[in-house]
Order: structure tokens, then C-alpha cells, then sequence
């Protein structure tokens, strides 16, 4: 297996709402199989399919306890807020510290097609909540203040044109 392209602000798909999955089916599970192997692949703990430029309700995570595949997650309760720097494999070189809810109750359906809840503590519901973002095209530079957003901008066009100069 080839691990997929993982798609690069600022690419377009990365701002675009994705769209529910009706049901899991061996095209979905395939899909889940090729995120997990793309995101181990290039060092991450979680990714959503918009990163790899499908706009499908779906995200596949892993922090070392065992990997976790979810179509439709939906945050049902959050608790506590904590404040942590994060990266992300379609924004390289960038960390920006995110305040997250610490402890969230999610659900969706799993590669089974089966309804499930998760309660997720700590690192787990960060990388979850991240995820989840990226389903509604949120991307951690958007917890940037303005001045912030302005420098990622410079470097970013600075980034492109160099690119295009090659």
C-alpha cells in the first residue's frame, strides 16, 4: 500500500464542510485503512479525509492505545478546558496552542457500521477534537490571533513562490 497524498494549506478542500456517511460499507473500510496507513506513514496521530482531499465525514486517530476509525463523530458533551500546542501534517512546520475541552463524549459509527459513544480524556479527545475540525474546515491556524494569521500568510505566499521558482 502507498500512503496517499496528504493535502497542504492552502489548498481549498481543506476549508470545505464534509458530507455525512450514510452507511460503512468495504469502500468506507478500505478508506479508513488508508487513512490510518497515510497518517502512520507520515508520523501522525490523527487525520481526517479532507486532508487527503476527500470532503466524507470521516476520521481515523491513533496515540498509541489502538486505532480508532469513526464516520459522523459528533462531540454529545465536553468538560474542562486545557491549553496544549499542536501541529498538523497539512499545515507542516506550524504549532499553534489550542484550548480544547480535556474530556469529551463522542459518537459516530465505527468500521463495523455500528453506532457507538467514546469518552476520551486527555491527548485522545485533543486529537479527536482537531479531527473534527478539519470536517467542518477549521484548521488550527484559525485559533491564531490576527497578527499571527498575518506572518503564517507572509510565510505561506514566501513558501509558494519559492516552490515556483524551483
Amino acid at each position: 500500500m502507498e500512503p496517499l497524498e496528504i493535502k497542504k494549506y492552502p489548498d481549498s478542500v481543506l476549508r470545505k464542510k464534509c458530507i455525512l456517511v450514510e452507511r460503512i460499507t468495504e469502500t468506507e473500510v478500505r478508506l479508513f485503512e488508508e487513512m490510518l496507513f497515510t497518517m502512520r506513514h507520515f508520523a501522525g496521530i490523527g487525520l481526517a479525509a479532507p486532508q487527503i482531499g476527500i470532503t466524507r465525514n470521516m476520521v481515523v486517530a491513533d496515540i498509541g492505545e489502538g486505532p480508532i476509525m469513526l464516520a459522523n463523530p459528533k462531540i454529545l458533551n465536553s468538560r474542562g478546558a486545557e491549553k496544549m500546542e499542536e501541529g498538523c501534517l497539512s499545515i507542516p512546520g506550524v504549532e499553534v496552542i489550542v484550548e480544547r475541552a480535556d474530556e469529551i463524549i463522542i459518537s459516530g459509527l465505527n468500521e463495523k457500521d455500528e453506532s457507538i459513544k467514546l469518552k476520551a480524556q486527555g491527548l485522545l479527545a485533543r486529537v479527536l477534537q482537531h479531527e473534527i475540525d478539519h470536517l467542518n474546515g477549521k484548521l488550527i491556524i484559525d485559533y491564531l490571533n490576527i497578527l499571527e494569521k498575518f506572518k503564517l500568510r507572509l510565510h505561506t505566499r514566501r513558501r509558494i513562490e519559492q516552490h515556483a521558482n524551483l
